[in-house]
Formats: structure tokens, sequence, C-alpha cells
């Protein structure tokens, strides 16, 4: 496989370099493998704090910024970032608001983020955690007990991100992420697989003309494998998997996300047909974003997440937001 990178040993230092040198609304520390708001602490503010595995970009160090998170952690490729990263993190941009650990639900980073929060607590600093599974698919992974964190993990970080940002208590910003997990579901689907630079070569056999349901941002194994199916049979069959899981008496947010190598042409495709599923299901369509998102890599797919959003909720989609990977109204 041809990537655009030096050596495998340095794609992460790299990628912080170079965000670096295009964002100097942010503080990257290459060496600590953190990424704050360059305006962190602010006063009086909750602190969110998120991270995983690289590979997945932008979550999460292209959600860090004003209406999101304050700060970012990014380990290797597909590896969780260290309880070290999360305390350094904390400690930058608590302003004694407390802070609350976005963790999407693999156990590397469970176990990591508990740990921090240890340790960060015996540092003074108020800690929430708020985990993220919305992962239809499957109970268990290779890298799970329980749902998979997936798409979800991007409306959890604005919505909570919002509320932080218009001053709430921590308590309720952590309410407020709890509510939104809960309201949220998604199903990927993958047409490729990704491959690692560390590996240099697809991490899962796909045989052409073959498609995995279910897949997670890992390269995780789904429910089970088809034949290539059309757009359209693609969208019944997630959106479906998802309603039998949600239960949506209330309008949704909508987002439908590239896995990193579907081009836009694509996504918007198939997210007119799952508009149209959701349509004839009666569901009620309150905002949409189609784009990458939560990426694995260079993988060809693609991922629905549902959220039920009341009032409240939806107006902090619609607050504003500005980071590298997500914007508008500022």
């Amino acid at each position: 496989m041809k990537m655009l990178i030096n050596v495998a040993e340095t794609v992460v230092a790299d990628a912080l370099r170079g965000m670096a040198a295009a964002h100097p609304e942010l503080a990257v520390d290459v060496e600590n493998r953190v990424i704050t708001r360059a305006d962190a602490p602010v006063a009086g503010k909750v602190a969110l704090v998120s991270g995983g595995g690289s590979g997945h970009e932008p979550l999460h160090g292209g959600f860090v910024g004003p209406g999101m998170l304050s700060a970012a952690c990014p380990g290797e490729v597909f590896t969780s970032p260290v309880p070290d990263q999360m305390v350094r993190a904390a400690a930058a941009v608590d302003s004694g608001a407390g802070v609350l650990f976005v963790v999407k639900n693999y156990t590397g980073d469970v176990l990591n983020f508990d740990m921090a929060a240890e340790l960060a607590e015996d540092e003074g600093i108020q800690v929430a955690k708020v985990l993220v599974n919305d992962d239809v698919a499957v109970t268990d992974s290779l890298y799970t007990a329980g749902r998979r964190g997936t798409g979800a993990t991007l409306f959890v970080e604005k919505l909570a991100g919002a509320a932080a940002e218009e001053g709430m208590p921590l308590e309720r910003v952590e309410a407020i992420a709890r509510q939104v997990n809960e309201n949220a579901r998604s199903f990927g689907v993958a047409l490729s697989a990704c491959s690692t630079p560390a590996k240099g070569s697809p991490t899962f056999d796909l045989p052409a003309g073959e498609l995995e349901l279910g897949v997670g941002i890992h390269g995780e194994p789904g429910r089970e494998r088809r034949a290539m199916m059309t757009s359209r049979e693609i969208a019944d069959y997630a959106v479906d998997v998802i309603l039998q899981d949600l239960d949506p008496h209330d309008p949704v947010l909508v987002l439908v996300n590239g896995m990193g190598a579907t081009p836009l042409l694509e996504l918007y495709g198939f997210n007119a047909e799952v508009q149209r599923v959701l349509g004839e299901r009666g569901v009620p369509v309150a905002r949409t974003l189609v784009g990458n998102y939560v990426t694995s890599l260079d993988m060809a797919g693609a991922s629905v997440t549902l959220c039920r959003v009341d009032e409240e909720l939806l107006r902090l989609w619609d607050a504003p937001v500005r980071t590298a990977g997500l914007r508008w109204g500022m």
C-alpha cells in the first residue's frame, strides 16, 4: 500500500506537527501527545477531555475548540492514549469547575481513563466520566466488553461541549452527555479493509464483491458478510437495525459518516437513501451532518448514527462551534 508518510514510527508525531502549523488556535504538545485550546483554561468553564487511538481523524483532536472539547489525547494508531496524557490534559484545561472525560467503550480506553481519573482527583481535579457505547451491530468485539463507541461520540462532544460553553455546572454537563449517549445508536458498513502504517497492508481480508455489515472502526468483525449491496439496500438494512433498538418518538439528528476513503459523492447519495428510509418509517429529521468525522484510516464504507433530540438538545446542536473538524455560527 502507498501511504503519504515518512516512516510508520513517526506518523502520529508528524501529523501533530502539521496540525500545530495549520491551527495556531490550538496548543499542540507533540512530545507529550496532548492537544488543547490555546486559551485554556477558560475561567468558570467545565472542561471536556477525550481521546483515543489515532487513525480516526478528525476525531478527537479535530474537535478541540470553542463549543466542543477543551483537550484531546491522541494515542498511537488504533491504540489507547496512556493515563499520563489524560492527566496532563486535565491539568492543562481545568479551571476549577471540573473536567468531564468522554470515553469510547474500548477496553484500553476505559482502563486508562479510569486510572487517569483517579490520578487527576489525587491532584485535586474534580472528574466525571461518560462512556459512549452506541454501536448496535454487536454486543462484544475484539476490543470491547459491551457495545462499541462510534459515531455518537461526535454528538456527545458537540452537545456536552455546547452546554459547558454556556457555563453549565459539571453535573449538568455530565447529565447531558449521558442523555445523548442513551438517545443515540450507530451502525457501520465496510466496503474495504483499512491499512495501518505499521502493517502497510489491509488489516483483514474482505474479498472483492463482498461487504462487512456492522464493522467496527478498527476493522472489528460485524454481524455478517454479504455480497455487495446497493446504497439503497445498505440504507434499508442499517436504518432498520438502528430503529429496532431506538424508538424515535422525538426528532433525530442524523450523521452519515464516511470511514475515510468514501467520497462525498457517494456519502450524499447514501444520505438520500437514509433519509428515504426514515421518511418511510415516519421518523422526523431535525438536522443532518454528512462527511468524514469518525474514520478508520483508509477504509471505504460508511456509518449511520441517529440521536433523538428534544428542544434543549437541538438548541445545543445549533450553538456555535469552532474546531478544525466542525464549525458553524462563529
